[in-house]
């Protein structure tokens, strides 16, 4: 299989605190999609980089264990997973995420919990988002002054 290409787009107008943008995805399912400061901080209505995010790695992990746990000769009839990424302000001034909390529960007849446990850490280390978050990704910049 080729590599696959996933694009989405962020536009922001202004500065940080009174600034506004907009992200788009090209499959539509964002669409001009606002956040703000006040979205991303003050957990005012809205959507943020951090909510995306925790968006991404719940529906890649429960992917990922699906997979795992079919690979692993069970059939799952249902994964439900929640991310928390948790951003926080640092002494030296900025914010960082400084961990997401992954939370899933899952529905698979004829597993017992021991096994359950363990296949739920082989997902994770084999969950492409996780490792994209723990340093695994290669990031290119191209940078051009308009």
């Amino acid at each position: 299989m080729a590599a696959l290409k996933r694009t989405a787009q962020a536009v922001w107008r202004g500065n940080l605190k009174s600034g506004k943008g907009e992200i788009s995805a090209t499959s539509g399912v964002l669409q001009n999609t606002p956040y703000s400061f006040a979205t991303r901080f003050e957990n005012s209505p809205g959507t943020n980089p951090e909510e995306l995010i925790a968006a991404a790695h719940a529906g890649c992990y429960s992917m990922a264990f699906a997979f795992t746990l079919t690979e692993k000769g069970y059939q799952p009839e249902s994964v439900q997973t929640q991310a928390t990424c948790i951003i926080e302000p640092q002494q030296t001034g900025g914010f960082k995420i400084t961990k997401i909390h992954l939370e899933t529960q899952g529905r698979v007849p004829g597993i017992d919990t021991a096994t359950f446990q363990q296949i739920a850490q082989e997902a994770e280390a084999g969950c492409p988002v996780s490792n994209a978050l723990r340093g695994g990704v290669e990031i290119e910049l191209d940078a051009t002054l308009a």
